[in-house]
């Protein structure tokens, strides 16, 4: 057997010659990581059930009107419910646009597909928010970068087949490209499309932060009525992650700054956490499935759902996607929703399989369950198949929901509701937290994979985003630079101050493991070697690799 010094010498030979590979390869690499914070604005545990639902059930109306053909729009925007701060939508980040830049609080939502912010001036837009933050509003006119759409132009050509754009048949083709997104009780938003930059936040190979950017085009909101119109739950705008031409994701593609692919993972505690990302991520425990196409929606093909390994006793017609139902990936949805016919069945299930210790009791019509036990050791495992045999594993924490505490017991219940009248199956944010997903839209497919989204990802100060697993040392996506990511927006689902600023999110720190410590002394000078030869495309590359070594 080699002795260990000579092993980390042939180690370090074949690293450096990688090293050197990725180095070569990045040359053409495409901008380097983006930074963005994102708060939180539903909290999982402590809000009622009926708050909760009354919220989803504005967004679904709109929802179902857009499954049926309706005109395509903004759907994650509340516009009824309490004057509550709670009923915005899970969400929101900061993003810069214009030249000078200038930030804007908007909402996440892979739900709709168009980025729009206020704009001035503005009929109805709220000038302060009661969600601590400062309204900002959008001027094309202060913007040395800014040009409006006109209906001459190709995208705006492209929304309207999409029922994204309008153009009034009396207009000339040099009049402005509008829009109009009606809620159902009403309420609604009203603007045209401009073009202009958005700024991304890098950070770079010399431990300086820096900028990039893409020129983009987005709404301009110049009227809100109804409900859009109050203080309590005001944001600046909507990024929408949709699969239409002008979603930003689209747009980014087009331009080929990044694939047609993104990916979250949501941290599932109150405080949030954790990241979007628009790019490739690889990681072994992903499985896929092929997303339904021709679809407003991220829809796929549920065929079963098991409890406990025991598959209920549901028609499997009643997931069939079609013009009146399927299975719908919705991160703007707060709760789950089963198909009418599915839910009895899963109910049923999950009381019958509970621990004997725990009580069982009906709370203002959802079914709920006391106990002082461990959720994990309590309750069963609800597994979803979909097409291809891909199964999806549901643990107690993404379908149940804490209500209450008294001493030592905690009132728990199911978080999964009945979708009245309809069979339309929902998988919201109690569902899609603490995994990962991507949404490949370049091979139509959807992939996930557990995950712990706590100590979620270190912008290090080499210039790549370095994501570590949890008490492992390997990490599960590769260097920015050293794979076939484009562009990375990570954004922060943690609590935040409003304008506080941090380039690193940081995560709970990785023990080393002795035997590598023990070699540290050995590597220092090859290491001190690959540093003389740092710049910004070998950053990466050699940051990943001083991770292994030290």
């Amino acid at each position: 057997m080699r002795p260990p010094e000579v092993a980390v010498a042939a180690l370090l030979l074949v690293a450096a010659a990688a090293v050197a590979a990725a180095a070569a390869a990045a040359e053409s690499a495409a901008p380097l990581p983006a930074a963005l914070r994102l708060q939180r604005a539903v909290p999982h545990q402590g809000v009622p059930l009926e708050e909760l639902r009354r919220r989803d059930a504005a967004r679904h109306r709109v929802s179902r009107r857009r499954l049926l053909g309706g005109v395509a729009g903004v759907v994650d925007f509340p516009v009824e419910g309490s004057a509550n701060p709670y009923m915005v939508g899970l969400y929101f980040t900061r993003v810069k646009l214009g030249n000078p830049a200038k930030e804007f609080f908007v909402q996440i939502d892979t739900g709709s597909d168009i980025l729009w912010v206020t704009c001035s001036p503005c009929t109805g837009c709220p000038t302060s928010s009661g969600l601590n933050i400062q309204l900002e509003s959008f001027n094309p006119d202060s913007s040395s970068t800014a040009s409006r759409i006109t209906c001459s132009d190709d995208r705006c050509t492209a929304g309207f087949q999409t029922g994204e754009a309008i153009c009034q048949t009396s207009n000339s083709q040099s009049s402005p490209c509008g829009y109009t997104f009606t809620y159902g009780d009403g309420s609604g938003t009203s603007g045209y499309y401009v073009s202009d930059t958005m700024f991304f936040e890098t950070v770079m190979g010399n431990e300086q932060t820096a900028n990039s950017s893409a020129s983009i085009v987005f709404g301009c909101s110049n009227s809100q009525s109804g409900d859009l119109t109050k203080a309590d739950r005001a944001v600046d705008g909507i990024f929408g992650f949709g699969q239409h031409q002008l979603s930003v994701i689209s747009q980014l593609n087009s331009l080929g700054v990044s694939p047609k692919v993104f990916s979250h993972c949501l941290k599932g505690s109150d405080n949030g956490g954790g990241i979007l990302v628009l790019g490739e991520i690889v990681e072994p425990g992903l499985v896929y499935t092929p997303l339904v196409p021709s679809q407003p929606h991220y829809n796929l093909n549920l065929e079963s759902i098991a409890v406990n390994g025991q598959k209920l006793p549901i028609d499997s017609s009643l997931f069939t996607t079609s013009n009146t139902q399927g299975t719908i990936v919705d991160s703007g949805t707060t709760l789950a929703y089963l198909a009418d016919g599915a839910y009895d069945p899963f109910v049923s299930a999950i009381a019958a399989a509970v621990s004997p210790s725990v009580r069982s009791l009906v709370s203002k019509g959802s079914q709920c369950f006391i106990t002082s036990s461990s959720v994990d050791s309590s309750f069963p495992t609800v597994t979803l198949y979909f097409m291809g045999g891909v199964a999806m594993s549901v643990k107690p924490e993404n379908y149940l929901l804490q209500q209450a505490s008294v001493d030592n017991s905690v009132l728990w219940c199911i978080g999964w509701q009945r979708n009245q009248g309809q069979e339309i199956t929902i998988l919201g944010d109690l569902v899609l937290k603490d995994k990962i997903f991507v949404y490949d839209l370049a091979n139509m497919r959807m992939g996930w994979a557990d995950y712990d989204c706590k100590p979620l990802i270190l912008l290090n100060q080499s210039g790549c985003s370095l994501v570590l697993r949890y008490r492992h040392l390997s990490p599960p996506f590769p260097c920015h630079s050293i794979g076939p990511i484009s562009l990375w927006l990570t954004l922060s689902l943690g609590r935040f101050n409003v304008g506080e600023r941090d380039d690193v999110i940081r995560e709970e720190p990785v023990r080393e493991h002795w035997a590598v410590r023990r070699e540290r002394l050995r590597t220092a000078r090859i290491l001190q070697e690959l540093d003389t030869s740092r710049d910004r495309h070998h950053a990466c590359a050699y940051a990943h690799f001083r991770h292994w070594l030290t």
